[in-house]
């Protein structure tokens, strides 16, 4: 089952969140920490992810009505996709200005910087706690739960580099934390944006078609599929649609065929909604996904020619 998080969680995350950005930011200028800086305007994008995904879960949970028949669970994913792009922005931008401090080193207060990073990575974990119990099942709350986990590496990355720079005065080390973290965070952005795109432009959900087709037809009176269409409306739900040739039979009959159909994709392939047509003779020279068998032969010679 899919899990919630509270509306108190968000908010004490947000709060935390604006309170390591507030200390980060002072830290970051007394101690002239690019790194803290750069960890500091990461936490203030993490407070505006964090609210837009209270607000994409909220909403996302409205119930289906004649404008969304689908309901509005695709607001979490765009949650997700405007997070994660953020993320990735967040990266670029922090490893331009490590760049350019690495052309122009100052010198860093290391145990000011320390200290900060500590505070900052108690709260990034507390955040994290509070965020884990959603993060497997939602990949809106994934999205904001990997805001705060980026915050964590960074912290013991300004951590490493703080208790490093109070004894050793090393101008390059902050700058190559920030390039190293910022790569982190980009990493870890990239596969959310990928999936949640995915789920957008209704891309197949990966399925066993060969599989299904085999159960469909093992079922009484059905002796063919195609028209297959499959699509996502969030990572949790999948949409399913197929043609089934059966015998000539009543629709008290084909009733029945549907239940059997509906029970297979739902407890077999845990498909949510199930939309299936009947036929008889309509559609034989179609396969499984609703190519005319001569065309898709006329498609193979063509690639075979090649």
């Amino acid at each position: 089952m899919k899990s919630k998080i509270t509306g108190q969680r968000f908010l004490a995350v947000t709060l935390l969140n604006v309170l390591i950005t507030v200390v980060e930011i002072i830290g970051g200028l007394l101690s002239g920490s690019l790194a803290l800086l750069s960890d500091a305007f990461h936490n203030m994008g993490d407070s505006f992810s964090i609210i837009l995904g209270y607000v994409a879960q909220q909403l996302g949970g409205k119930s289906e009505n004649r404008k969304q028949t689908y309901g509005y669970r695709r607001a979490e994913i765009l949650s997700a996709l405007t997070n994660s792009l953020l993320l990735l922005v967040i990266a670029i931008f922090l490893i331009g200005e490590a760049i350019q401090r690495l052309g122009h080193p100052e010198h860093i207060n290391g145990r000011l910087m320390l200290v900060v990073a500590v505070v900052g990575l108690l709260a990034n974990f507390a955040s994290a706690a509070l965020l884990h119990s959603g993060s497997h099942d939602s990949l809106n709350v994934k999205a904001t739960y990997l805001h705060v986990l980026s915050d964590a590496l960074s912290s013991v990355a300004v951590i490493i580099g703080g208790i490093i720079l109070s004894f050793v005065n090393i101008p390059w080390l902050d700058p190559l934390l920030t390039i190293g973290v910022a790569i982190y965070i980009g990493l870890e952005a990239l596969p959310i944006i990928s999936q949640t795109i995915k789920i957008l432009m209704q891309s197949s959900p990966d399925l066993d078609y060969d599989n299904i087709t085999a159960d469909l037809k093992g079922v009484a009176g059905v002796n063919d599929v195609h028209h297959v269409h499959a699509w996502m409306i969030d990572e949790n739900h999948i949409i399913f649609s197929a043609h089934l040739n059966c015998d000539d039979l009543r629709l008290s009959e084909v009733e029945g065929i549907y239940s059997q159909v509906e029970q297979i994709l739902r407890e077999k392939y845990h498909i949510c909604h199930i939309t299936i047509q009947a036929e008889y003779g309509r559609g034989r020279d179609e396969n499984l996904f609703n190519t005319p068998v001569d065309k898709q032969h006329m498609i193979n010679d063509k690639d075979n020619d090649k």
